[in-house]
């Protein structure tokens, strides 16, 4: 009890100081309207930026866990943007996704992981093989059009010979007029074909659709290869030589389809007969 009373002798002048401006304070605020409306103001702002700081100071001690969970959200995402184009692709492997192919013919859909372009010798690997049913001499086929033949093929990829081979010979039309010829490819540009054996007397314009005329086990008729870019004669002047632009863009293709022809068993075994007569 001493002590108390020692302390309050020895800080008599400060106890009555702050008692004093306690009173003047609520004097102050309690009686004056404005002067109450100022402290309020202060003591907000104050208090607001107190919390703005320690707020500021949470979100960033929170990034890194916010990171994580936008990167696992991203994550997923990507796998449901990856197992929605497959899906995409299962549906377009259908006769829709070329114009002209008939209905007796499949398309197994496959992605292009790998292709040469600028060689005399070109070809394209895709992701699809024998477990897959394709076999050697199939036609490939994208959404614009030819593309190539299957030329070998492991369990689970293919090598396709393209368009763009010196050793790729396909049989075509003219769409309007069905003037049929072949084109092959004389090196050079990737967007360019030739169309020969077309005859003279064929009424050819320019612009004018080349397409597949079905004459081979490869093929349907009327899948679109190009259109007729200039019209010239061939060496010996006894048909014409058309320079034809391809369809197909071979810089950017991507994604491809092989055609399954389920009647071509039944053709060439009645072909065979045939020929077989014939040798008798």
């Amino acid at each position: 009890m001493q002590n108390l009373i020692d302390f309050f002798v020895r800080y008599k002048h400060w106890l009555l100081f702050l008692l004093l401006e306690a009173v003047s304070l609520f004097g102050l605020f309690s009686v004056d309207g404005y002067q109450k409306r100022v402290y309020l103001t202060t003591a907000n702002g104050v208090v607001g930026s107190i919390y703005s700081a320690v707020s500021s100071v949470t979100s960033y001690l929170n990034l890194q866990t916010e990171n994580q969970r936008l990167e696992a959200d991203n994550e997923r995402l990507r796998k449901q943007v990856l197992g929605l184009r497959r899906q995409l692709r299962t549906l377009h492997a259908d006769t829709t996704r070329v114009k002209g192919l008939s209905l007796h013919y499949n398309l197994v859909g496959a992605e292009v992981v790998n292709a040469t372009l600028h060689r005399s010798h070109n070809f394209i690997t895709i992701n699809k093989g024998e477990v897959d049913g394709i076999r050697p001499e199939m036609g490939v086929v994208c959404s614009r059009g030819v593309v190539g033949v299957v030329y070998m093929v492991s369990r689970h990829y293919s090598v396709v010979m393209p368009l763009l081979n010196v050793n790729s010979k396909v049989s075509c039309r003219l769409r309007r007029s069905e003037y049929f010829g072949t084109l092959e490819w004389r090196r050079g540009r990737s967007d360019v074909a030739w169309a020969t054996g077309i005859p003279r007397h064929a009424r050819v314009k320019l612009h004018e659709v080349v397409e597949t005329n079905g004459y081979s086990d490869i093929f349907p008729p009327g899948i679109p290869i190009g259109y007729v870019m200039r019209i010239g004669d061939s060496a010996d002047g006894m048909s014409y030589l058309l320079k034809v632009g391809l369809f197909a863009n071979f810089q950017t293709l991507r994604e491809v389809s092989v055609i399954t022809d389920y009647a071509q068993p039944e053709r060439r075994e009645l072909e065979e007969r045939v020929d077989s007569l014939n040798m008798n």
